[in-house]
């Protein structure tokens, strides 16, 4: 793929050039599917020869330009990898019409120069564009019934652990988008959230680890960005989706009205995973007082989610458009069990068991409206973007414990958490192309404010009476604000070179304020971060491409890290967020290397990432009264800026067809952890002065069958994640995949199958310190059959993508201790 003119996709008419010149224009269509060919290189060469002249790459929309065209007769050549080169000739141009349009120009599939792209004209299962690399998920067999996490887990560059945690290269710090816009239902737990979203609603995942100083500045290791499915068509269409499995259940429904310049979309879907017992073994050893902490405990876990949008375009005219999308995401999961829990120190031993319902649930909405005028200079525009955000974070937990055989529990403690996310946000960007230039500017303010109702009583049954527990039920607010302008210029050099500059500046104020009786004290502040973003480029023959780049990224903690509510349903393993922290900073450089070597796909990095206010989980001791008057050791986890890491890592990416209908693909990459403590006492890590590497990556085959068989087969590995404290579990999971198509391809059917010879899973993790040495095995059923069925109908037709709003600069939330 030729991207010698990776910035000039818009290129002005040279109003002040001493002779003057015309264009050629067009859009490219693939043949069969009438989908726009993103990024195919045009290129124009005198009639009758085949030396280039002039040439362009077309834009995310199919769409090209070619600027400075004399009058004259030409040759155009259209490619593309895994297409047939389509000529056409002659074009003619004269004094009296100098500027032509080739219309829509369909390139044929060119099953013989790449194997991946079938008859049908199917799009590749990944693709590597210029900005970004693309997962297109509705292309895999082996994950229809499934969710979110099981669809990122097969994106490369990407690695998910066992509790449903998202990083990208070895980093947790990333902003996921839906669509290419915030979600509020991500302000709290993302892995939560992201579970509860079908497989079958994704339509691809975009990766970008280079965001320029047009995207938020959030995110220290790059964006994720979730396009949902949305077929844009004239007339009435839609898709049903279903999956029924022994681990989850899973159902889509889409609905498209399109009527000249007027469309609507609508989308209900929902998922639930059927009770799944746990068990968990731990133990730590308090080295200050020798004291044995030990716990058995099993929990039953189950998850319920649906989701709704509603959406509308309209096109005034050819200038001016506007759009709005409502969209709503519920979900719960509850947790039902019990630990025997030993507490033994030198002269006593105390026994107990703690019996605990945990329910977790959350409600949000994200409103989006966007306005659209196109100038009309070919690429010139402004957009003005306005969301609405709201998330409803509710936790309620009863604790009972019985330190005897009677049923009755000698007392029980009761926790609610009401916690808001709610956001405002207002946007404005401009783009103006001049001559081989486009300037990108715009404005940006996002309105924050995050509440927090804590309520925590113990009540004792053989009295009845309920006591307020002090410090612990107040009322928080914590509000932040995030004024942000940016610029961008984009241009080439000898038709060689591409540059991509930009720079951002975002300012944000935060407070927090706490009433009732709380021991969190208020607080006021205001920082400035300078965000620049540089992109180098070069191309070579042979569609050969290198890459240097530059940015700075911050990471502000989202609901998930600053809720200071203190959940106790496991009192002796405690956890609360922490309202001071601050937010992360890394300084990211990449060095990449891509080609297409007929059937083949490289694609390598190294990068080097330098984060200063690390944030991670901290885990401490504290004391409790168990059945008694002595004072015991119980771990409280919160969060902590604790310093800086340095990290040196490289990425593979390869794809190649052996023989016909079969496609392999392998993802490895490594990267390494270097962590220097800041504040954080050499009392509670475990971390040396050394550097520690860790790996992860995935294989993957696929084998197109005869008579609309797919098979499928994806294998993946995690080393296991240090922290400053200690390490968290590996993971790895097999899973295979067939599907069937019928009906002329509009309809579908697949069975898919998970770790087959593993009906549980068994994580370990452990911390160690001065204080105490901790480890945990945590175990869960794994093994998983499911059918799933897919029917579409309509016809597709093009239609551009709208802009939005992009809120991306929160710091999103783990699972921690076990998959809930």
């Amino acid at each position: 793929m030729n991207i010698n003119f990776l910035f000039a996709q818009f290129v002005g008419v040279d109003n002040v050039a001493q002779n003057i010149t015309g264009k050629i224009s067009g859009v490219i269509i693939d043949s069969l599917t009438l989908k726009p060919v993103d990024y195919a290189t045009i290129s124009v060469s005198n009639y009758g020869q085949t030396n280039s002249t002039n040439g362009t790459v077309a834009d995310g929309n199919g769409n090209f330009k070619l600027d400075k065209i004399k009058a004259g007769k030409y040759r155009v050549s259209v490619s593309f990898i895994g297409y047939k080169t389509k000529i056409i000739e002659p074009v003619i141009t004269t004094d009296f019409k100098l500027d032509i349009n080739l219309g829509s120009i369909l390139l044929a599939s060119n099953t013989k120069l790449l194997n991946e792209v079938v008859v049908e004209g199917q799009a590749l299962l990944i693709e590597n564009k210029i900005d970004k690399l693309v997962y297109n998920a509705e292309k895999d067999v082996s994950i229809a019934g499934g969710n979110a996490t099981d669809v990122l887990r097969k994106v490369p560059l990407l690695s998910v652990d066992f509790d449903g945690n998202v990083s990208l290269r070895g980093s947790s710090n990333i902003t996921v988008l839906i669509n290419g816009k915030p979600s509020g239902i991500m302000a709290g737990n993302m892995a939560d959230a992201l579970k509860a979203i079908p497989a079958d609603q994704i339509k691809n995942v975009e990766v970008i680890t280079s965001p320029s100083a047009k995207y938020d500045a959030e995110g220290t290791s790059g964006i994720i960005n979730i396009i949902t499915k949305k077929n844009n068509l004239e007339g009435i269409s839609g898709s049903v989706n279903a999956g029924v499995g022994v681990r989850q259940n899973s159902g889509n429904f889409n609905i498209n009205a399109k009527k000249n310049r007027l469309a609507l979309t609508g989308n209900y879907g929902g998922f639930y995973s059927w009770p799944a017992l746990s068990k968990l073994t731990f133990n730590r050893i308090n080295t200050t007082n020798n004291q044995l902490f030990s716990q058995y405990g099993e929990g039953t876990t189950d998850r319920l989610s649906t989701n709704g949008a509603l959406g509308a375009d309209y096109d005034f005219n050819k200038f001016n458009s506007f759009n709005t999308n409502i969209k709503i995401n519920w979900f719960r999961t509850t947790v039902d069990g019990f630990n025997n829990n030993q507490i033994v120190d030198l002269l006593n031993a105390y026994n107990f068991k703690r019996n605990t319902n945990n329910k977790t649930q959350v409600l949000g909405y994200d409103w989006n409206n966007n306005y659209t005028h196109k100038f009309k200079k070919e690429g010139q525009e402004v957009s003005v973007a306005a969301q609405m955000s709201n998330s409803n974070l509710l936790n309620d937990y009863q604790s009972g414990f019985e330190f005897n055989s009677n049923f009755t529990p000698d007392s029980a403690e009761l926790g609610k958490s009401n916690a808001q996310n709610h956001e405002t946000t207002f946007q404005i960007d401009y783009t103006h192309p001049f001559n081989k230039i486009v300037l990108e500017s715009g404005v940006k303010t996002i309105i924050r404010d995050i509440s927090n109702r804590s309520d925590v009583k113990s009540f004792f049954p053989v009295s009845n009476t309920t006591i307020t527990l002090a410090g612990r039920n107040f009322l928080y607010n914590y509000n932040q604000n995030v004024y942000a302008a940016y610029t961008t210029i984009g241009f080439t050099l000898a038709k060689k070179y591409g540059f991509k500059l930009g720079a951002r500046f975002e300012e944000t104020q935060i407070n927090g304020l706490s009433a009732g009786l709380s021991n969190i004290k208020p607080f006021n502040s205001i920082y400035d971060n300078f965000v620049p973003s540089i992109v180098v480029s070069r191309s070579f023959k042979n569609s050969r491409t290198l890459k240097l780049s530059y940015n700075k990224r911050l990471q502000r903690p989202s609901l998930f890290y600053l809720n200071p509510f203190r959940n106790s349903a496991d009192p002796l393993n405690q956890t609360e967020g922490n309202p001071f922290l601050f937010p992360e900073l890394a300084n990211n450089f990449e060095f990449n290397f891509s080609t297409f070597i007929k059937t083949t796909i490289l694609n390598a990095s190294v990068y080097y990432r330098h984060t200063s206010n690390l944030i991670e989980g901290l885990v401490q001791n504290q004391k409790i009264n168990v059945g008694t008057s002595n004072e015991k050791n119980y771990s409280l986890t919160t969060y902590q800026n604790v310093g800086s890491n340095n990290s040196f890592g490289f990425n593979f990416f390869g794809s190649i067809n052996p023989v016909k209908k079969l496609t392999l693909r392998a993802n490895l990459n490594a990267y390494s952890y270097n962590i220097n403590l800041g504040t954080v006492t050499t009392a509670i890590t475990a971390a040396k002065d050394q550097t520690y590497f860790m790996y992860n990556g995935y294989f993957n085959a696929t084998w197109v069958l005869n008579k609309g068989y797919t098979f499928e087969t994806f294998l993946i590995a995690n080393a296991p994640r240090r922290t400053f404290q200690g390490r968290n579990p590996s993971f790895n999971m097999w899973n295979l995949g067939v599907k069937k198509e019928m009906w002329k391809k509009k309809g579908s059917i697949g069975v898919t199958v998970i770790d087959p010879f593993n009906g549980r899973k068994n994580f370990d993790s452990e911390i160690n310190n001065s204080q105490f040495t901790q480890s945990s095995n945590f175990s869960i059923p794994f093994r998983s059959v499911g059918v799933s069925f897919s029917y579409k109908f309509g016809q597709l037709k093009v239609q551009e993508t709208k802009k939005g709003v992009k809120n991306d600069d929160l710091k999103q939330g783990e699972t921690q201790g076990g998959v809930n």
